[in-house]
């Protein structure tokens, strides 16, 4: 059985000079930002992601970026906040919190229970490492960021599941009561998954730890050789990783006809070039990954198959990869098919909104995605 999530970065896609500026994130100045645009947008988003559950989606994610107009996502638990509001049934998938920036990870453990109790036990709880630019935005040595991310997590964990007070003295959290009143309503906790690009220490942390590992964006062989090495740490550890372990993110658009779908490749093109393009120290600073990690932001190599960072790609190059699928219900639907044997996931997230296209054009894609490929797909994969 595979779930299928919508997301969208909710980006604020109209960036002027920005041929001035290294870097679309980080350094481009906010005196760009309308916020007049900015209430229309997040009104905007908020619809999409509440149509999405009316069409059929499982769940919706969300996620979280800082100083930058590619991601309106400010804090994900306050957009998961208002979804829930928005929403019956649906997951609530947050992929994630920035754990390693937060000063006050009881406190997160508390917004992270309220929004499980708020949403009756929808919410699924994804811990991210970030990347540089959210170290630099938050002053934070990117050095440290592994053991943070780690520590945060362990007092995390342990808040959810220990009746308190307790004591915690860690070598980046001191806390002389741990004593939050709500735990979350799932037992033991909110199931938590873990997101990345292609960092080798994440992917083995999260098998270790029998956490789902999702891939963004990434070409199918390097996916691949990345959930090759889960399932190996897996069976290390003492277990055989399925399907419910592994999960995809590409982008999506479908339409009427071809034509109609080739509406979509400039907006995509924003999101993987623009959005993406800067110097590489704003995304992997010194320390913050291992040497000679290989991501989906530098070249590399997956199935003996030589790969340009996706911000190079072209829309081919993308579809070939795996990165981008789009096409009319009938087209998608195959294509689908072919990612999630290839893979052997059991969950699939589409970035189903990106760059700067439109809300009639988002809606309807969506209408098409949720009348005619979702349906197809549970009857092959059920």
């Amino acid at each position: 059985m595979i779930d299928y999530y919508y997301f969208s970065e909710m980006p604020y896609p109209e960036t002027p000079e920005l041929e001035q500026y290294p870097s679309i994130r980080l350094t481009y100045p906010n005196k760009y930002f309308d916020a007049e645009k900015g209430a229309q947008l997040y009104k905007r988003y908020l619809d999409e992601y509440a149509y999405a559950e009316t069409m059929g989606f499982d769940g919706l994610m969300v996620n979280e970026h800082h100083n930058t107009p590619t991601c309106l996502h400010l804090a994900a638990n306050l957009s998961a906040a208002a979804l829930i509001q928005r929403t019956q049934t649906c997951k609530i998938l947050l992929l994630g919190n920035v754990i390693a920036l937060w000063e006050n990870p009881v406190r997160l453990a508390e917004e992270v229970a309220m929004l499980d109790l708020m949403s009756e036990g929808r919410v699924i709880s994804g811990f991210v490492r970030g990347i540089g630019i959210e170290q630099f935005s938050m002053n934070l040595n990117p050095g440290l960021n592994r053991e943070r991310f780690q520590e945060s997590h362990d007092l995390i964990l342990k808040t959810w599941t220990q009746p308190g007070p307790f004591r915690w003295e860690g070598k980046h959290f001191h806390f002389r009561y741990v004593n939050p009143w709500v735990f979350p309503l799932q037992k033991p906790h909110p199931p938590i998954w873990i997101p990345g690009i292609g960092s080798t220490e994440s992917i083995k942390w999260a098998a270790r730890h029998g956490y789902p590992y999702v891939s963004f964006l990434a070409p199918m062989d390097m996916a691949e050789q990345w959930f090759d090495l889960y399932r190996e740490t897996a069976q290390q550890s003492g277990y055989t990783a399925t399907p419910d372990n592994l999960g995809y993110m590409t982008g999506l658009f479908v339409a009427d006809t071809e034509a109609e779908a080739r509406q979509s490749f400039e907006h995509y093109l924003w999101r993987t070039q623009t959005s993406l393009k800067g110097p590489m120290h704003y995304y992997m600073p010194l320390g913050m990954s291992a040497r000679g990690t290989t991501s989906i932001l530098t070249a590399g190599e997956g199935g003996g198959k030589k790969h340009k960072p996706v911000f190079q790609m072209s829309i081919d190059d993308l579809q070939e990869a795996g990165g981008f699928v789009v096409g009319t219900p009938k087209e998608v639907t195959q294509r689908l098919k072919e990612i999630i044997k290839r893979l052997g996931i059991g969950h699939l997230i589409f970035e189903a909104q990106y760059g700067g296209l439109s809300h009639e054009l988002t809606m309807r894609s969506i209408e098409l995605a949720g009348r005619e490929v979702l349906p197809a797909l549970r009857r092959e994969f059920a």
